[in-house]
């Protein structure tokens, strides 16, 4: 590589960090409250100082990020309502309608319960069983903003890595489903349900735009709590539980952390806006990012109150295989993360 290669790659590599760290990530911002708080004569490098300046630079930054990736995201979700989305679907077969399904969840609804009635739509309209369980599972776990908001925090490749593996886990349990032959298992009422065919209205700009700002409000009451929940719970633990607590309980000396979060994620309900200042207060004290990651992979797709709405829509050995392939994928990808932790962070 010649000298002026490398220079142009440096300062390539300079813009990239200064987007991840102080555009994604605020770091500014951090400073500017720090200083603040210091200013007002409490010490923000006290534990109660620190506590404060978390939670206030966790709650700006995310709610920031938050309006902003739900307005873009409402505005491309604008151009894929259920009825176009349904028939983009019938248009595969095999593994593509597959992967297309898990595709088209990353730009619809941002939590499992939300995803539920449009599955409900889909397998009654006649989509193969095991091409909705790829947007089921795809719809809560993976989706642009998790892409955005996982880079401000554990960088690109981490990120990248989430949503690529995540879509993977999407596809592949959908095949297991569609392979098993499951559809007998499917309550009665979503089988006999019409599908009204609609033509998609075509929307003006100014409506896309109108309709952007009203999924911005409405998700962001919807999730407010849960970043304040999430924020506070990661604020005492970035500031009041012991490094070494975390590092033996999830830890690389405890081979069994993974399982660990995965069991203690499933009765949660959030979904990655409240999970993601918990995985930085818990890396930032040593826990491993496989870890982290089945802890949120499994507080996103197998929450309790999504499982007792799917409970209404499919059989007890049905919802039981779900639940089994997302929880033995979840697994396995938070085993594989631990491996490569080092090579990622």
């Amino acid at each position: 590589m010649g000298r002026k290669e490398h220079i142009r790659l440096e300062i390539l590599q300079a813009i990239f960090l200064f987007i991840q760290d102080e555009i994604l990530g605020m770091k500014w911002l951090n400073t500017v409250i720090g200083n603040l708080l210091d200013g007002l004569g409490l010490n923000s490098t006290s534990r109660f100082g620190g506590s404060i300046q978390f939670f206030m630079y966790d709650v700006i930054k995310i709610t920031v990020l938050l309006c902003l990736l739900i307005f873009i995201i409402s505005y491309i979700q604008s151009y894929f309502p259920p009825e176009r989305s349904k028939k983009i679907l019938g248009q595969f077969r095999g593994i593509g309608a597959n992967i297309i399904s898990a595709l088209l969840g990353t730009v619809t609804p941002f939590c499992s319960c939300s995803s539920i009635p449009l599955f409900i739509g889909f397998t009654s309209a006649g989509l193969p069983l095991g091409v909705t369980f790829s947007f089921l599972i795809s719809s809560p776990m993976v989706d642009l903003g998790s892409l955005v908001l996982l880079m401000s925090i554990f960088g690109a490749r981490v990120a990248v890595a989430y949503v690529m593996i995540g879509l993977v886990v999407a596809v592949l349990g959908g095949m297991c489903i569609e392979r098993l032959h499951m559809e007998k298992y499917v309550e009665e009422f979503v089988k006999n349900a019409d599908s009204v065919n609609i033509e998609a209205t075509t929307l003006t700009k100014k409506e896309r735009i109108a309709y952007a700002k009203e999924q911005v409000i409405g998700t962001f009451k919807k999730v407010f709590p849960y970043i304040l929940v999430g924020v506070g719970i990661g604020a005492v633990i970035h500031n009041w539980i012991p490094e070494q607590w975390i590092e033996t309980v999830l830890g690389g000396r405890n081979p069994f952390g993974v399982i660990l979060a995965t069991l203690v994620g499933v009765p949660m309900y959030a979904d990655i806006f409240g999970t993601i200042p918990i995985a930085e207060a818990l890396l930032a004290k040593g826990a491993q990012l496989g870890t982290i990651l089945a802890f949120m992979m499994a507080v996103t797709t197998l929450s309790l109150p999504s499982m007792i709405l799917l409970k209404k829509a499919v059989k007890p050995k049905l919802l039981a295989l779900f639940i089994g392939i997302c929880t033995i994928g979840i697994m396995i990808v938070g085993y594989m993360f631990n491996l490569f932790h080092t090579v990622l962070l």
